[in-house]
Protein backbone atom coordinates (compact mmCIF):
# COMPACT_ATOMS: atom_id res chain seq x y z
CA UNK A 1 0.00 0.00 0.00
CA UNK A 2 0.83 3.21 -0.82
CA UNK A 3 -0.02 6.97 1.17
CA UNK A 4 0.03 10.01 0.23
CA UNK A 5 -1.29 13.53 1.87
CA UNK A 6 -2.61 16.13 -0.18
CA UNK A 7 -3.58 19.79 0.17
CA UNK A 8 -6.86 20.33 -0.90
CA UNK A 9 -8.63 23.89 -0.91
CA UNK A 10 -12.07 24.61 -0.20
CA UNK A 11 -13.01 22.55 2.81
CA UNK A 12 -15.09 24.59 5.12
CA UNK A 13 -17.28 22.06 7.12
CA UNK A 14 -17.40 18.43 7.72
CA UNK A 15 -19.83 17.97 4.58
CA UNK A 16 -16.82 18.88 2.77
CA UNK A 17 -14.41 16.37 4.28
CA UNK A 18 -17.55 13.01 3.88
CA UNK A 19 -17.77 14.80 0.58
CA UNK A 20 -13.92 14.22 -0.61
CA UNK A 21 -13.97 10.76 1.40
CA UNK A 22 -17.12 9.74 -0.47
CA UNK A 23 -15.57 10.49 -3.67
CA UNK A 24 -12.13 9.16 -3.51
CA UNK A 25 -13.25 5.73 -1.03
CA UNK A 26 -15.27 4.96 -4.58
CA UNK A 27 -12.25 4.70 -6.94
CA UNK A 28 -10.65 1.02 -6.69
CA UNK A 29 -7.84 0.41 -4.72
CA UNK A 30 -8.45 2.90 -1.93
CA UNK A 31 -7.98 1.51 1.47
CA UNK A 32 -8.65 4.32 3.41
CA UNK A 33 -9.10 8.32 2.76
CA UNK A 34 -9.75 10.70 5.76
CA UNK A 35 -9.85 14.62 5.02
CA UNK A 36 -9.16 17.26 7.67
CA UNK A 37 -10.49 20.99 6.97
CA UNK A 38 -8.77 22.39 9.69
CA UNK A 39 -5.31 21.06 7.96
CA UNK A 40 -6.79 21.69 4.42
CA UNK A 41 -5.10 17.91 4.31
CA UNK A 42 -6.40 14.49 2.52
CA UNK A 43 -4.58 11.66 3.62
CA UNK A 44 -5.09 9.03 1.57
CA UNK A 45 -3.71 4.82 1.73
CA UNK A 46 -4.36 2.82 -2.17
CA UNK A 47 -3.21 0.70 -4.12
CA UNK A 48 -0.75 1.62 -6.50
CA UNK A 49 -1.28 -1.04 -9.25
CA UNK A 50 -5.17 -0.49 -9.33
CA UNK A 51 -5.10 3.79 -9.34
CA UNK A 52 -3.20 6.13 -9.75
CA UNK A 53 -2.16 9.77 -7.66
CA UNK A 54 -3.67 11.31 -10.98
CA UNK A 55 -7.36 9.99 -10.64
CA UNK A 56 -7.24 10.47 -6.93
CA UNK A 57 -6.67 13.87 -7.08
CA UNK A 58 -9.29 14.19 -10.37
CA UNK A 59 -11.56 12.65 -7.93
CA UNK A 60 -11.47 15.57 -5.59
CA UNK A 61 -11.12 18.56 -8.04
CA UNK A 62 -14.44 16.82 -9.81
CA UNK A 63 -16.44 17.24 -5.99
CA UNK A 64 -15.44 21.08 -6.40
CA UNK A 65 -12.89 21.40 -4.09
CA UNK A 66 -9.30 21.75 -5.35
CA UNK A 67 -5.78 19.51 -4.67
CA UNK A 68 -2.97 21.95 -4.53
Amino acid sequence: MDKITLRVDGMSCGHCEIAIQDAVRKLPGIKKAKAARRKKELVVEYDAALVTQEQICAAVNNTGYRVV
